[in-house]
């Protein structure tokens, strides 16, 4: 029988570069008091001997997990699994959050958490106590739910907390939604579009309303009005159809819908061409995520780009700075940009000689 081969040791790589166990273990953990050259040394018999630090000796030698947990709503997140519709917020996270975690040495895991309050404090200490995690990031709507801010502050571990502005407890840290509603709506303006509706999320998300200050506010410096414009959904794709119904149904409809979510955005679409409607000829569309489905409709929809992996990736750093005592004063923002397809285009013409609308 083959013999197994022996593991290599923080013990092997030490004795191979003739310093000490704690010479090797504040390289491993990039510690500031190494010096350059010492450092390179060290390095050098990790990558011979082919040394890969384990979580679990890293635990022992000092109060650090090397783990960082991001918490996201649980329901939500297994619908949009189980519908298999395209959304790729997940992705995104793991994308950004796991190679920043990896440039430090650390392990990033998601958790899936019930929002409902009976259940938070049980789930989340549950969570908290298998896996220690030196940082958590939470997510809307978890984010700005006292019962989980005030818990883990209780408890002393740092924390992130994307889609939130609010003072006080953790890092706060937004994805630039105002500035990413104005974009979209500026773009709309630029083609000539003087009637540009807004189908925003619920209220409940603070991100709802900051993209609808987004829109407002670029409409104010263009001299437009926003008056019975702005209708509200759930970012479904049923409250999408809803809210789009509404818009245009009327006399005065709008020549340009932004919707909050991509599957508004698409419920908008097939609202239009049920009433007859070419997109962009008559109607322009711009959704919000550009999650991957957008690509692929007809026509292709214009679409803000949510930076969810660099977000996060931003939140890893942060929450590593904050083990060394570092915390911005300041909420943190990460603008979005705007992706432009064939989904928008010029606003119709005023003597166009096809009505914009027929019964569905």
């Amino acid at each position: 029988m083959a013999r197994r081969r022996q593991s290599v040791t923080i013990k092997h790589v030490a004795a191979d570069a003739g310093v000490s166990l704690q010479t090797v273990s504040r390289v491993i953990n990039n510690e500031p008091n190494v010096r350059p050259a010492m450092k390179e040394r060290v390095q050098e018999s990790i990558d011979k001997l082919g040394y890969v630090p384990s979580i679990a000796a890293q635990r022992m030698s000092g109060s650090r997990s090397y783990i960082i947990m991001a918490i996201n709503d649980r329901d939500l997140t297994i619908a949009d699994w189980r519908a298999r519709e395209g959304r790729d917020w997940i992705d995104q996270m793991l994308l950004g959050g796991m190679l920043t975690c990896a440039e430090h040495g650390y392990r990033m895991l998601i958790e899936l958490v019930d929002t409902h309050n009976d259940h938070v404090e049980r789930e989340l200490g549950a969570a908290i106590a298998a896996l220690q995690p030196d940082g958590i990031i939470l997510t809307p709507p978890h984010s700005e739910n006292p019962l989980i801010t005030g818990l883990l502050a209780e408890r002393g571990i740092p924390f992130a907390r994307i889609g939130s502005k609010q003072g006080g407890l953790g890092i706060a840290m937004t994805m630039g939604d105002t500035h990413n509603a104005r974009l979209a709506t500026e773009h709309l303006i630029q083609l000539g579009h003087t009637r540009i509706g807004f189908i925003a999320g619920p209220e409940e998300f603070s991100l709802s309303n900051w993209r609808v200050d987004g829109w407002k506010s670029a409409l104010e410096a263009a001299g437009l009005s926003a008056e019975g414009l702005c209708e509200r959904g759930d970012f479904g794709f049923a409250s999408g159809s809803i809210a789009a119904e509404k818009l245009l149904r009327t006399d005065d409809a709008p020549s340009a819908i932004i919707a909050s979510s991509d599957q508004m955005a698409l419920a908008t679409l097939e609202v239009a061409r049920g009433r007859g409607l070419q997109i962009p000829r008559d109607l322009s569309i711009v959704s919000f995520d550009n999650s991957p489905i957008v690509r692929f409709t007809q026509p292709p929809l214009t679409a803000i780009d949510q930076p969810i992996a660099e977000t996060t990736s931003r939140a890893v750093e942060l929450l590593i700075e904050n083990a060394s005592g570092k915390r911005p004063a300041e909420p943190i923002s990460v603008p979005g940009k705007l992706i432009v397809r064939a989904s928008t285009g010029k606003a119709p013409s005023a003597n166009l000689s096809e009505p914009r609308t027929r019964s569905a």
